[in-house]
């Protein structure tokens, strides 16, 4: 087996037992992202050389001293220029270490040494004066930053053709979209060049690209890892969280990144498990809930199917499968595009040529202000801005923001009741499988691909993106579990008991299909 075939879980294991060193994962990456990245376009910025990077960070390390213990103490920088912002976090998982493990970050995630972009024009070639948590976890741990991922301008879409530099593509059909946001995250996974990587969940994000590109992607509670550094798009609904190519690697992830920090307010303050605790425990006994109304709606065919024998996996492994009622789909979703493109307009009204990035020059502030808007942020963030600025403007508020955060009260409410008959649910993630780049699609079509996904944000509850198989194209299917909150260990044991026995491969071909 070639290195970059690995999963994380097999790298740890081939390091801990010598049978690898780490300049030996870096640089069995690095020749993979180089043969595979001019196809696939995954990467928005990367480090030249990552075993250079590793041995510049050892070096560093050395000379601040051991940070073997940094979830009781400050997380400092592995790389220069990193900031040492103290970084608290008790999860009671110290054992596993990403030492020579690369990791790629979206775009919108704050690094100092590489760009963060977000995907957009009016941060092209921005560099921030600090790091995020989850950078300085990854870096703590001895994991070397292995690039940043294109994205969707700002989180904003679900194909990564919105991003204002590049097009990603499908690694199992290079015609195809890798989905989004998180497009560069899934695809740079699913095609090898990282054993895993961290996207961003605002309304899918992380489990729709993670079901187009085949891989696991996990969403987890609000709360559980810090934002601290990721570029705001809604700040009630974004959630970091791990895209890998198996069960296991996520809650190995999840481990690293997840904890209490002083430097986000939103940061849930938990006594934080061991996420990898029940990975080997059986599903049998457990209950799982299906939404059949959600198999009724306008959805693909092979997605239905797909649902239907995960379903009957389930029964045979000895567990229950009822069938449940969830709120209106397409009530979660309306809800869902008041409060994101509200919060949207609030949070990106920083960016005016005064502080970050780009300037376009004018005859006042107010022109300046206008031009540098106008031709940095591309149409689908303009259209989003606008869309939320009405939302919230004089005699609308109250028509429509304020009625979305009751609907919104009203599907957690639900979905937590559901939650005290049920130990798991399962559905679809999307309503298709990945479409072809270049789709003249209407954007209400795009927007209802996050049909299955958004009522998870508006909840805050955690769910999984997990393979399930492919269709007659060749291109991925999988399978949506959501969990009660803080429930990830639960999730991540139903995951990965269903995980085996559906055994989905999960490292593209790269050669237009399977």
């Amino acid at each position: 087996m070639k290195i970059y075939e690995m999963t994380l879980a097999q790298l740890i294991e081939a390091r801990e037992s010598k049978k690898v060193k780490p300049e030996e994962i870096l640089a069995a990456y690095q020749a993979r992202t180089e043969e595979v990245e001019e196809k696939v376009r995954s990467f928005l910025d990367r480090p030249r050389d990552l075993t250079a990077e590793y041995q510049n960070s050892q070096l560093n390390r050395n000379s601040h001293g051991s940070q073997n213990n940094q979830n009781d103490k400050s997380t400092k920088s592995s790389n220069s220029g990193q900031s040492n912002h103290s970084n608290q976090n008790n999860q009671p998982n110290k054992k596993t270490t990403l030492t020579g493990i690369p990791v790629a970050l979206k775009a919108n995630m704050a690094t100092c040494r590489l760009t963060t972009s977000c995907g957009s024009r009016i941060l092209e070639n921005y560099r921030t004066p600090y790091q995020s948590t989850v950078a300085n976890k990854i870096t703590g741990s001895g994991g070397v930053i292995a690039g940043k991922t294109n994205m969707d301008e700002f989180a904003m879409g679900s194909t990564t053709e919105h991003s204002a530099f590049q097009v990603t593509r499908n690694p199992w059909n290079l015609n195809h979209v890798p989905g989004g946001s998180s497009g560069g995250s899934a695809a740079a996974v699913a095609a090898g060049e990282v054993p895993c990587a961290l996207g961003s969940d605002t309304g899918g994000s992380i489990r729709q690209p993670a079901a187009f590109c085949g891989v696991v992607g996990l969403k987890p509670t609000y709360g559980v890892v810090s934002r601290y550094g990721l570029a705001a798009f809604a700040s009630s609904l974004d959630q970091i969280g791990p895209l890998t190519r198996r069960v296991e690697d996520a809650a190995i992830m999840l481990n690293i990144i997840s904890g209490a920090d002083p430097l986000d307010s939103t940061s849930a303050r938990i006594d934080y498990p061991d996420y990898t605790a029940r990975l080997e425990q059986d599903i049998s006994g457990m209950t799982f809930g299906l939404p059949a109304s959600y198999l009724e709606m306008d959805i693909d065919g092979e997605i239905k199917d797909q649902v239907l024998q995960v379903a009957e996996k389930l029964k045979e492994a000895g567990a229950e499968v009822r069938e449940i009622t969830l709120p209106p789909a397409d009530l979660a979703l309306a809800a869902y595009y008041i409060i994101a493109t509200a919060e949207a307009s609030s949070n990106l009204a920083r960016y005016d040529g005064v502080q970050y990035g780009v300037r376009q020059s004018g005859k006042n502030v107010l022109e300046m202000f206008v031009n540098t808007r106008s031709s940095s942020f591309g149409p689908e963030v303009k259209r989003r801005i606008m869309l939320g600025t009405f939302a919230l403007s004089s005699g609308y508020q109250d028509e429509l923001y304020k009625q979305a955060l009751k609907v919104r009260t009203l599907i957690k409410e639900k979905y937590e009741k559901v939650f005290t008959e049920v130990d798991i649910i399962l559905g679809p993630n999307s309503p298709t499988p990945a479409f072809k780049i270049g789709e003249d699609m209407d954007p209400l079509d795009v927007y209802y691909t996050d049909i299955f996904t958004v009522p998870v944000n508006i909840s805050g509850f955690p769910a999984l993106s997990l393979p399930s198989g492919f269709s007659k194209e060749g291109l991925p299917l999988s399978v949506q579990l959501i969990g009660p909150a803080f429930g990830e260990v639960e999730l991540l044991q139903a995951a990965s008991g269903l995980e085996k026995r559906l055994d989905v491969p999960t490292l593209a071909a790269l050669e237009g299909g399977r």
